[in-house]
């Protein structure tokens, strides 16, 4: 089964994922919103429905996933069709790179890397937030993900995993906050994030094109 797939099948379970966690959702935006550079071009890989880009007002993405790129469409983005390890964009093009829970789903994550160095215009910025599969949540996601119409098709990375591939590809001045403390289900407000990685489920690495 292509990992596309039930991104095109379960549009509705995915969004509902977000209305039912709002504030590990709102947690997580703030987090990555953090790295984000103000006033510069920028694009979403793996753009989803647009739960990221909106609120960030990032206005280009892509995604292979014909479902959600008709989604996020309706919220005016420009996106693409096209996958992580060959991206439709020209090189040096964009002043920042976001990927969202989407580095888990890649078919070829040094690919991925490479083509996110590739489009970026030198010193600009690789932002990915992910599940730390060395965190809390990241090893419940991996007991159970066997039984996740989503994540049984995923494959999770550690903090320290990305880091290490970043720099063979590439990238330097790397850095990292947390985010998602505690029980996922528990969190019933806007949480904090803090610097490192391990405690908390979400992390968002910045890392700067050489």
């Amino acid at each position: 089964m292509a990992r596309t797939q039930p991104f095109d099948e379960h549009l509705d379970a995915y969004e509902d994922w977000f209305r039912k966690h709002f504030y590990v959702y709102e947690s997580e935006v703030e987090a990555v919103r953090y790295f984000i550079p103000q006033n510069k071009k920028g694009i979403e890989i793996g753009i989803g429905t647009g739960r990221f880009a909106v609120p960030l007002k990032i206005r280009e993405g892509v995604d292979p996933s014909k479902r959600m790129r008709e989604h996020s469409i309706k919220f005016g983005l420009k996106v693409y069709p096209g996958t992580a390890e060959r991206l439709p964009l020209e090189s040096q093009s964009y002043d920042f790179a976001l990927m969202v829970t989407t580095i888990c789903f890649v078919d070829d994550i040094n690919k991925s890397i490479e083509e996110a160095h590739r489009i970026l215009k030198p010193g600009g910025n690789f932002i990915i937030g992910l599940v730390d599969k060395d965190s809390p949540l990241g090893k419940i996601y991996e007991e159970i993900k066997e039984q996740n119409q989503f994540y049984k098709f995923a494959t999770f990375y550690s903090t320290e995993e990305i880091i290490q591939l970043l720099q063979q590809n590439g990238f330097e001045n790397i850095q990292t906050i947390q985010t998602v403390f505690g029980n996922m289900e528990e969190i019933k407000h806007l949480q904090n994030f803090k610097e490192g990685y391990k405690e908390g489920g979400f992390v968002v690495i910045n890392a700067v094109k050489k």
